[in-house]
């Protein structure tokens, strides 16, 4: 492999790895709103339900403790509901789902042009206009992303480095294969 190929390897190997973990942390954006959402929403139900117990109790009771308890449970709820209107977390998780979906598009066609450069059957022009290409392609899709959090990026970085979520061994990667397939 002449420099300039090892040149253009080395780039899109640091590509290929900002993308990898661009994309893990869109996921886990998704997955830390969705568990908020899913938290807000609880959180609501509760507060109606108890709201709603404590208006029968002062239908039916004789206390002034239900009316205060009504009251504090109603405010709770108002100012929740106040809270939630100018964050729809079940709307921008799905939007980091996408994200994640379009640059897991763009990580496999970067593979690909790793294993292109490593088979060496293409121009190293051919190869220059395709991470071009791809590379319009991320900034593009990046644009239309939406912001991620720093939690979803410690997480995502746990996940790569300590949980291996995207790392296989040749047997775990056999297992999915047809026997004439596999290298074991």
């Amino acid at each position: 492999m002449t420099d300039e190929y090892k040149a253009l390897e080395s780039q899109i190997r640091e590509i290929y790895g900002r993308v990898v973990y661009a994309h893990k942390t869109h996921e886990k954006c998704a997955d830390i709103l969705k568990y908020r959402s899913d938290g807000l929403k609880f959180v609501e139900v509760a507060l109606s339900a108890l709201t709603t117990t404590s208006i029968l109790g002062v239908l039916f009771g004789t206390g002034k403790t239900f009316e205060i308890v009504a009251a504090v449970f109603a405010t709770a709820s108002l100012f929740l509901t106040l809270y939630a209107k100018d964050f729809d977390y079940l709307a921008i998780a799905e939007k980091h789902k996408q994200s994640a979906l379009d640059i897991l598009d763009i990580r496999e066609r970067f593979l690909s042009l790793l294993v292109d450069i490593k088979i060496g059957n293409k121009s190293i022009d051919e190869l220059q206009a395709t991470r071009d290409a791809l590379n319009a392609d991320l900034v593009s899709t990046y644009r239309g992303a939406p912001k991620t959090i720093s939690k979803g990026y410690q997480k995502a970085v746990k996940a790569l480095k300590n949980n291996e979520e995207f790392t296989f061994t040749d047997a775990e990667i056999d297992c999915f294969l047809p026997a004439t397939l596999r290298r074991s």
